[in-house]
C-alpha cells in the first residue's frame, strides 16, 4: 500500500467535495453530487452500495496520460479478476479544466474499496448506500484544520 503526501488535504477534501461527478449508462451521463441522492442512477442500476473510483493522478498529482491509462488498465484488471460490475465514470473540477476518468462499482465491501484505491494512490473515493446521500471518503489522516462536512468521512487505517 502507499503512502500519499498530500500538501493539503484539507483543501483537497473541500475540492472533491465540490467536484463533479457523472456515470456512463447506455449513452446516458448520471450526474453525482456529494451530499445529494443518486436517484436517478440508483433507478437504473440497482446495487446496495456504490463506490467512484479512478487510479488517474495518484495523490491528485499530474501524471502523463500514458502513465495514467496504464494504471487505469491495471485497475481494470483487478475489477475483472474480482468480478466487480462497474460502468466508465469521470470526476471534474466546477471549471472542467481538471477532468479525471474512473469507474461506478457495484456491491463492493468497504474495506476492499477501502484497499484497492489505496493500492492506486487515491486520496479518497466516492461511497454510498442505496437511497442514502452520495458521500466522500478520505483515505488520508484528518487534519486538525479540517472544516467539518455532513457528508465527508475521514477514514485511517
Amino acid at each position: 500500500m502507499r503512502q500519499l503526501q498530500v500538501v493539503d488535504a484539507a483543501e483537497l477534501a473541500l475540492a472533491y467535495a465540490a467536484a463533479e461527478y457523472a456515470v456512463a449508462l447506455d449513452g446516458d451521463a448520471l450526474p453525482l453530487r456529494v451530499g445529494r441522492p443518486a436517484r436517478d442512477l440508483e433507478a437504473y442500476w440497482p446495487a446496495a452500495r456504490y463506490v467512484f473510483v479512478s487510479a488517474w493522478n495518484p495523490a491528485s498529482q499530474p501524471h502523463s496520460d500514458s502513465a495514467n491509462q496504464t494504471a487505469d488498465e491495471r485497475l481494470v484488471a483487478r475489477l475483472v479478476a474480482a468480478g466487480v460490475q462497474r460502468h466508465a465514470a469521470w470526476a471534474q473540477d466546477q471549471t472542467g479544466q481538471w477532468r479525471e476518468p474512473g469507474w461506478l462499482l457495484a456491491d463492493l465491501d468497504d474495506a476492499l474499496a477501502n484497499a484497492l484505491a489505496r493500492d492506486f494512490g487515491q486520496a479518497g473515493v466516492l461511497a454510498w448506500r442505496r437511497g442514502e446521500p452520495v458521500r466522500l471518503r478520505m483515505l488520508i489522516a484528518r487534519p486538525p484544520d479540517a472544516e467539518s462536512a455532513e457528508h465527508t468521512d475521514w477514514v485511517e487505517d
